[in-house]
């Protein structure tokens, strides 16, 4: 797959996640999106709740992209962390599908929360239903509406289901402040079999002061 497709995944319900992401902000917040694509979300947080905005992206000609709406950009790795940004400079930062495709999700999850109060994450959910039935039915890797690509060409490279975030966020001393499983492009409540139904989930992750993060095996990357 072409390098550039890193970090781009074409998310069937981008206006729905950018709104509820964008419900989440406060108001003059200062935003970093991790990831930035070519700068549309930044754009509307700028222009429409007045934020302080700079974004993280790989890609150069995204970055180009973001310069050419006026904002802030570095050309930076996910993969390298996010070394470079100090201790709380931010209030909100955002991590929207891309969180399966780095190499260490849980040290960029502490990272996120190392330079932003709060984090905004949208990741797609591995458990639904329809990709069970492609398992179980043709004893292969599933394609989906939500998830179109063969296993050679994905750029996912973890596999997590919303029941798996859960239990990482407890693992690493995070608080889950709001959950919303996104079933057919619609954004519910938690409900009964979420787990199975959600094509993805957005998250409101902030740190839990009460909880200290556990002993993690250390891993590649890290």
């Amino acid at each position: 797959m072409p390098q550039s497709s890193r970090y781009l995944i074409p998310d069937p319900s981008v206006s729905l996640t950018d709104e509820l992401i964008m419900r989440h902000i406060d108001r003059g917040s200062r935003v970093i999106d991790l990831g930035c694509g070519d700068g549309r979300l930044m754009q509307r947080l700028k222009q429409e709740l007045g934020c302080d905005v700079l974004g993280i992206e790989v890609e150069h000609e995204n970055i180009v992209s973001v310069i050419r709406r006026g904002l802030p950009a570095i050309e930076a790795d996910l993969n390298e962390g996010l070394r470079d940004i100090p201790d709380g400079s931010f209030d909100f930062a955002v991590l929207s599908q891309t969180l399966q495709q780095v190499r260490n999700p849980r040290r960029l999850l502490m990272e996120m929360l190392r330079v932003a109060r709060r984090g905004l994450v949208v990741v797609p959910n591995f458990g639904h239903w329809r990709v069970r039935l492609e398992v179980l039915r043709r004893g292969r890797t599933p394609v989906t509406e939500a998830l179109p690509w063969e296993w050679y060409e994905t750029p996912n490279v973890h596999f997590m289901s919303m029941r798996d975030f859960r239990d990482l966020m407890e693992r690493l001393g995070l608080r889950v402040v709001k959950e919303s499983p996104i079933i057919r492009g619609h954004a519910v409540d938690r409900l009964l079999a979420s787990n199975l139904r959600a094509d993805s989930a957005f998250y409101l992750l902030e740190r839990d002061p009460n909880k200290d993060a556990r002993d993690l095996p250390p891993s590649a990357g890290s």
